[in-house]
């Protein structure tokens, strides 16, 4: 089954317990935190110490993808913040080989992560390390920005090149328009922040269940 995987970026900040507990409660199947530096990409959000404030929260899995250089020092930190899955960018650092193994040797599984201007190949000498690819389909830095077309092929090389073993992940412009080509390409597990957020709150959390069973009617048309 296709997981939804909403990112806390859309979230309430002041609630970020209460929100994933409501949103995981609506369908959620993992819970995405997506850590900027303010270096690799152009936002800063969320460190170490917020993983794990949140982790007691999170009883789906703590997806943690690392948009920031450099990776490795930090690496240690979120796998004991409690991370299940860390991601980093090949873009981020010249050994993501060595990152890769860092993660793993942190107790995580580990994930890689592609700029929409970064070729497929650019991971294919590792995916025997990864349990997981990212294939950015926004320029990594903000929510809300539209959905890039073009990177569609890079998600049908990597399940050829992955088989069936291997997390294919979607993160930017996912949305119930955008989820069935992603699918449909090879994609099983989709981030998505605003288009499972909006309209709801903490007070209100059945929007986001709503919202979570578009994205779900979406793919079913896959099959129809």
């Amino acid at each position: 089954m296709v997981k939804i995987a909403p990112s806390i970026l859309a979230s309430d900040f002041a609630n970020f317990g209460a929100e994933i507990e409501a949103v995981e409660a609506q369908g959620a199947d993992w819970i995405h935190v997506d850590v900027m530096d303010g270096h690799f990409v152009p936002n800063i959000t969320f460190g170490p110490e917020t993983c794990a404030a949140i982790r007691p929260h999170v009883k789906t899995l703590m997806d943690v993808h690392l948009m920031i250089a450099p990776v490795d020092p930090y690496i240690e930190a979120f796998a004991k913040a409690g991370a299940d899955i860390i991601t980093a960018h090949v873009e981020a650092g010249p050994h993501i080989h060595r990152t890769l193994q860092a993660i793993r040797a942190a107790g995580c599984r580990a994930g890689v992560a592609l700029n929409p201007g970064t070729p497929a190949e650019a991971v294919r000498p590792v995916l025997d390390l990864v349990d997981l690819v990212c294939v950015m389909t926004v320029n990594p830095g903000f929510g809300g920005q539209s959905f890039i077309e073009s990177c569609l092929p890079k998600i049908s090389q990597l399940r050829e090149w992955g088989g069936p073993g291997l997390h294919i992940e979607i993160d930017g412009g996912v949305g119930p328009k955008t989820a069935k080509p992603c699918v449909d390409a090879g994609a099983d597990v989709l981030v998505a922040g605003s288009a499972v957020f909006k309209g709801g709150s903490v007070s209100n959390p059945s929007p986001y269940g709503e919202n979570i069973r578009a994205i779900r009617t979406a793919i079913d048309t896959l099959a129809a």
